[in-house]
């Protein structure tokens, strides 16, 4: 007897054990896809994750249902990448089954209801809910839970299903469907066969009735003479005449014309012509001999390049090269709104053997490309980070661009794991190189290449040595004294901005912060509007006059009256984008002001729109948020103004510091790219900041040694290694008892020093949820493993107390 451990994707602890039937024995192999019964009747598409000849001693398990692939779906190194990641980031194999598979790829049965067979139903002593259910059942046989809330009430559907089947008289059926379709076009022929054997005379005789038919058929030869070999693409045709879809079919009917569908992919591949590289300067030429002594070696290569210093040109040659020796790449991008000219760039050298990846493709999109790369049909895949899940199946190089960016590690979607470290592993189970890319690497991918862990490549000149930007501090406190402003802006900007525009030239000013004001506060008696779900204060957007949480989405019209004192005193504070940009537009009422947000960018291809009128010149300023600072290459942008750059650096957050130093890096490389006259103006209440006055300086090995003096002082990654944990309840009482219960348990096994907390989280209430934290310390190096062993008793011993299991505990670590 054969059995298989495997991976359901349901949050659930481990894999299962199933028994594999005799006729599927020799066919089963590890990462294919099954279909094993879970929880009573349910369905689910499990992965096998291995097969062994050890039967359980405490149960009997059950069968597996069918195999759904002829070879694995997963690779082996996929497996082996899914384990270190459920291992490494304390999360279940499960919830990263549900994170790497397209939904489509993931069969569910689906639940429907049926009349029992042979059971005689008693009307008199139904009520009305179970009346409707059992007549619909006569009428449809089969009906799914989603139907039936149409004639029966939400709240009433689970007691009147209990109900008919305590009484026998229906019962409950699993189906499974196929969830993806292949896009298939129609195409029309006319048939040879049967036209041949009449003249063209006869079939208009034939047609004399049915003039838009006899239309139609003369349309359709006229294009077969034309070119007798070449589809003709239905939609085409009735896109040149007014015709019905019954007059093509009586042309079926009669044997005139034959229809007939071809699967195409919904992705549409690059059909313009093919370019070469062009060739490297001195210094890019120095950076790839490095980076590929780096290979040599078997080391990661971090590549520090300033701004406009031409990476992606170092990237395209070590891509040309991963072709060559007949492997495949992939292409890391934070974000999918940044790729505009990377693609074009990539498409223009490698056409259609590029394909895409992200979470703006459909979900059948997503399994064509799946099928795509499982297939071995694309070199090159550009995705996001959950492009690292698929089935590659010769991987040689990994790049991510933009290293440092947080998108690698958002914390609204679980498995919280981080991409760019993820990359280094999944690399060495495929045997594959890693190019870690970026102006502004992170302080803990710094420290990595000072230890010599990563190979350290740095590209300090801009491409044909075009001079980097000169930075400008503004003391805001003393032009405010002086009276020397105007709304948020002070007059030696406005200046600036004045003579770029004369110039024309374009102008970008950053400014980090959604919607019109942080908040509308009542003069009379301090009342502001607080999110109903959530611990913060409402923004106010002027755009859309609504106030808005930015966390839980809640939105509520802004009040005329304080709802407190019914006062009528209400003012702004705070300052958002949209602020900006309304004060831009009346100082240079002439000028053409677009703004670049998340709420400016929700339109379909607004991103695409505003990016032609940067291209084009039409868009004189162009104020945004941290949006702009990615992927905009423009040689117009001269100037870059960051009227408020104080409110970068007093966040919560250990690494503000280091943030606001990438941010304001990043988006000054948008300026002077081609002249090498870039400025950045930054507007300051505290020039003498010592993150300013190093960014000034432009010495990046100065300002990282000060952000890792800084980290050593207060021990803080890279120098220790961090685990959040959240704890989550709606009860506040019961959250707080149980992560002071929690707490306690560390204590027991972890030295004090090690253990942040309890304390409530900095937001804590977020989406009707209490939110209470726990930050470990763990110290670096071989003993790591041994605190994280002790860190997983501790939840275990946790989550052995029955009364705290509704809590919700999200573990974050790398935090």
């Amino acid at each position: 007897m054969k059995f298989a451990q495997i991976i359901l994707p349901l949050n659930l602890k481990g894999t299962f054990t199933y028994k594999v039937p005799a006729e599927l024995a020799e066919k089963i192999e590890i990462g294919m896809r099954v279909l094993i019964p879970f929880g009573g009747k349910k369905i689910y598409t499990g992965i096998v994750f291995d097969l062994h000849d050890l039967a359980p001693e405490n149960f009997d398990p059950k069968e597996i249902i069918n195999l759904l692939d002829d070879s694995p779906i997963l690779p082996k190194e996929q497996i082996s990448f899914w384990t270190w990641l459920s291992e490494y980031y304390l999360c279940n194999i499960g919830e990263i089954y549900r994170f790497a598979f397209p939904s489509s790829l993931k069969l569910e049965s689906e639940t429907y209801l049926k009349l029992k067979s042979g059971a005689t139903i008693d009307f008199q002593n139904l009520d009305v809910n179970e009346m409707y259910l059992i007549q619909a059942l006569e009428v449809r046989q089969l009906i799914n839970l989603t139907e039936i809330e149409a004639f029966i009430p939400k709240k009433e559907i689970v007691k009147t299903i209990k109900s008919l089947i305590d009484l026998q008289y229906i019962e409950i059926d699993e189906k499974i469907a196929e969830k993806y379709k292949a896009k298939e076009i129609a195409f029309l022929k006319i048939n040879e066969e049967e036209v041949s054997n009449k003249s063209l005379a006869q079939i208009l005789l034939l047609l004399k009735k049915a003039p838009k038919q006899q239309e139609l058929f003369l349309l359709l030869l006229e294009k077969h003479t034309e070119d007798p070999g070449k589809s003709i693409k239905k939609s085409d045709v009735f896109e040149d005449g007014n015709f019905a879809h019954s007059q093509l079919k009586s042309l079926v009917e009669k044997n005139l014309v034959m229809e007939y569908y071809l699967q195409k992919d919904r992705l549409q591949k690059y059909e313009g012509e093919i370019e070469d590289l062009d060739s490297l300067t001195d210094a890019q030429l120095e950076a790839k001999t490095a980076i590929d002594k780096a290979f040599v070696e078997g080391k990661n290569v971090l590549l520090h390049g300033v701004t406009s210093s031409g990476k992606t040109h170092l990237y395209l040659e070590q891509i040309e090269e991963t072709i060559e020796a007949g492997k495949n790449i992939l292409f890391l991008l934070p974000e999918i709104a940044i790729t505009k000219q990377i693609v074009q760039r990539l498409e223009k050298k490698y056409g259609k053997q590029l394909g895409f990846y992200h979470q703006k493709l459909t979900d059948f999109e997503r399994v064509e490309v799946w099928r795509s790369v499982k297939n071995n049909d694309l070199k090159i895949l550009i995705g996001t980070r959950n492009a690292l899940f698929l089935p590659y199946q010769n991987l040689g190089l990994i790049i991510v661009d933009e290293e440092h960016d947080s998108a690698y590690k958002p914390r609204e979607v679980s498995p919280f794991f981080n991409a760019k470290d993820a990359t280094q592993v999944l690399a060495k189970m495929y045997d594959a190189k890693v190019i870690l890319g970026s102006a502004t690497p992170s302080v803990e991918s710094y420290y990595l290449a000072k230890k010599e862990k990563l190979a350290y490549v740095f590209l300090g000149e801009r491409f044909g040595n075009v001079k980097l930007p000169e930075f400008e501090l503004i003391n805001f406190k003393e032009e405010q004294d002086s009276k020397k402003i105007i709304g948020n802006f002070s007059l030696k900007l406005i200046e600036e901005i004045k003579k770029e525009l004369d110039r024309k030239k374009q102008t970008m000013i950053l400014h980090n912060r959604r919607g019109y004001a942080n908040v509308i506060e009542c003069e009379s008696c301090g009342y502001v509007n607080y999110c109903s779900n959530c611990d913060v204060v409402m923004t106010y957007h002027k755009f859309s006059n609504e106030m808005k949480c930015h966390y839980c989405g809640q939105k509520a019209s802004k009040p005329k009256v304080c709802p407190k004192c019914n006062s009528e005193n209400l003012n702004e504070r705070g300052v958002g984008v949209e602020q900006i940009h309304e004060e831009m537009m009346k100082i240079f009422p002439e000028a053409e002001v677009d703004r670049m947000d998340v709420d400016s960018m929700r339109k379909k291809f607004a991103y695409e729109k505003l990016y032609e009128k940067l291209e084009e010149g039409e868009t004189d300023i162009l104020v945004g948020t941290q949006m702009i600072s990615k992927g905009l290459d423009f040689e117009n942008i001269e100037l870059v103004a960051i009227p408020r750059a104080d409110s970068m650096l007093y966040v919560q957050d250990f690494r503000a510091e280091e943030r606001a130093f990438q941010l304001i890096t990043q988006v000054s490389g948008r300026a002077g790219r081609i002249t090498g006259e870039g400025k950045i103006l930054i507007q300051t209440y505290n020039p003498q900041h010592s993150v300013f006055q190093l960014i000034k300086e432009n010495d990046p090995a100065k300002i990282y040694e000060h952000f890792l003096e800084e980290r050593k002082k207060f021990l803080y990654p890279p120098f220790v290694k961090l685990i959040m944990i959240e704890l989550k309840h709606r009860k506040e009482d019961k959250v707080n008892r149980a992560s002071q219960f929690l707490g306690s348990i560390f204590h027991k096994y972890l030295p004090s020093e090690c253990i942040l907390g309890p304390e409530k989280s900095p937001i804590g209430k977020l989406n009707l949820m209490y939110q209470y934290q726990i930050l470990l310390k763990l110290p670096r190096g071989k003993n790591y493993n041994e605190y994280k062993n002790l860190v997983l008793k501790s939840f275990e011993e946790f989550d052995e107390i029955t009364a705290y299991q509704s809590i919700k505990k999200m573990i974050f670590v790398d935090f």
